[in-house]
């Protein structure tokens, strides 16, 4: 099994965080996003080979995960953002046509609650899904009564067209990674994109075409970290499932909380939901709903459903913030 992770987006829904790191590199909950994709990967032995496809802050990426795990990636750099299906094909150059090898795809930037090794059991190529309310911002898809998908549709124009409300959360497992990569090629060849990029469901529809079978998989902990708010959401489901306990003379932890290394508090109170990293200093402070990254400073404020870049600094405020790092308001 080889798992493909595309990491070469910008992230501009999430500037001005994005503008000094790649978004798979920021913290929810203590670790980047990408910690929890790999971590879970390598614990489970789920796959013979990683790889990456890198574009914007590659260097970054690929330093964080060489110092953090203990494991040989493979990097492939996505020269153009063209799209995922693009994306994914970047990484053909690490296959086995002649064994036509089992694929695994997983977007870098979203994280989920489920078991992966029940995943890649599936006996068919198995698409991770999940019901949602407004199905035009996905992919989506069509299944019949045997439970096959019938039809892929790229971001429909709006929930009356759609053909279901079954969002195509990220997660991908290719029975048949040759035929995966010549549908791309097809694709490709034939300029067919979707809103002017060549997408994965559109080559995934041609496979369906040469008799591929396709099943879907229900994913109900689909966490998003596509923009400031569902980052927070983020951060405040994996906090949950922490058991964290910390004690800081004259300040008061609601919980749940995530404090990191080297933190000094001073008259605060901390939490709930709140995400405290490394080397923070915070004096007279009530911090809530909020990520506050390494080494930033922060006195005489109320912070509130905020996300704090590193070595930054806050002081008399009482704000929704959104700071990028080495920020001073």
């Amino acid at each position: 099994m080889k798992v493909i992770i595309p990491v070469a987006g910008v992230g501009t829904r999430l500037r001005p965080h994005t503008l000094t790191q790649p978004k798979v590199l920021l913290n929810v909950a203590g670790h980047p996003m990408i910690y929890y994709i790999v971590d879970e990967l390598i614990k489970k032995k789920i796959a013979d080979s990683i790889i990456f496809i890198t574009g914007y802050k590659a260097e970054d990426i690929e330093k964080y995960l060489n110092k953090t795990f203990k494991y040989k990636f493979d990097y492939v750099e996505q020269k153009e953002m063209l799209g995922l299906g693009h994306a994914v094909l970047c990484a053909k150059e690490k296959f086995d046509p002649i064994k036509n090898e089992d694929a695994l795809i997983i977007l870098g930037d979203t994280l989920f609650d489920v078991d992966l090794k029940d995943i890649v059991k599936s006996k068919y190529s198995a698409i991770g899904v999940k019901k949602v309310d407004d199905p035009k911002r996905f992919g989506v898809v069509e299944t019949n009564k045997k439970g096959f998908i019938t039809r892929f549709v790229e971001k429909p124009a709006s929930p009356d067209v759609s053909p279901s409300n079954e969002a195509i959360v990220g997660i991908y497992l290719i029975k048949n990674s040759t035929l995966l990569f010549n549908s791309i090629e097809h694709i490709i060849k034939n300029k067919i994109t979707t809103k002017g990029e060549y997408q994965i469901t559109d080559a995934m529809e041609v496979m369906i075409h040469q008799n591929e079978k396709f099943v879907t998989y229900q994913v109900d902990g689909w966490l998003d970290c596509g923009k400031h708010e569902t980052m927070l959401e983020t951060n405040q489901y994996l906090l949950n499932k922490k058991k964290n306990k910390y004690s800081f003379k004259g300040s008061k932890i609601n919980y749940p909380v995530f404090i990191g290394k080297d933190v000094t508090l001073e008259n605060c109170i901390i939490g709930p939901n709140a995400t405290i990293n490394d080397g923070c200093f915070i004096k007279n402070s009530i911090i809530e709903n909020s990520i506050v990254d390494v080494n930033s400073h922060i006195e005489n404020s109320i912070i509130k459903d905020s996300l704090i870049g590193k070595h930054s600094k806050v002081i008399q405020k009482q704000n929704v913030l959104s700071l990028g790092e080495h920020s001073e308001v």
